[in-house]
């Protein structure tokens, strides 16, 4: 999907940047001091979109789906940069029109400030929030076990 300006949104996973996606993550407030191989095994494990103007990745998101009834769309973000020029709109209409994400009965996500953005794309606020739980971590990061030690090293990983 491309916008006037040469800015495009695709999903060739030889095109990311997993540098520049763990740059920003580190330091976003649903990621902050994610270590990378976490961030390669995610984007190894999801169906991504890297956003480009020109041959720069400036945005990303990715999803994880079983393509079949349900998808968690995650760690949407376009650079600081890039903001304001229609860009997050771009990339949401390349993930909502993906052919491998058609026909699902629910699709999730979580945001603390954009949900004017993903409201034009038709999700809402939970209808039964109380039908719905969740087991989180938030310093899953922080002091990491052996297995994730072995994780973050990158322990016989590769891209």
């Amino acid at each position: 999907m491309t916008l006037p300006g040469a800015c495009v949104a695709d999903t060739d996973p030889g095109r990311l940047d997993l540098a520049d996606v763990h740059t920003f993550l580190t330091a976003s407030y649903w990621a902050r001091g994610i270590p990378f191989a976490v961030v390669r095994q995610s984007v190894r494990n999801s169906l991504c979109f890297g956003l480009y103007d020109g041959e720069r990745q400036v945005g990303f998101a990715r999803v994880v789906s079983d393509r079949a009834t349900f998808a968690y769309l995650a760690d949407v973000f376009v650079l600081e940069s890039h903001r304001g020029r229609g860009l997050g709109k771009l990339l949401m209409a390349a993930v909502i029109a993906h052919p491998e994400l058609q026909g699902l009965r629910r699709w999730m996500l979580a945001t603390r400030d954009a949900h004017a953005l993903y409201a034009q794309y038709g999700f809402t606020p939970l209808r039964a929030p109380e039908s719905f739980m969740q087991l989180y971590d938030p310093d899953v990061s922080a002091e990491p076990t052996d297995a994730g030690r072995r994780r973050e090293a990158g322990e016989g990983e590769a891209l």
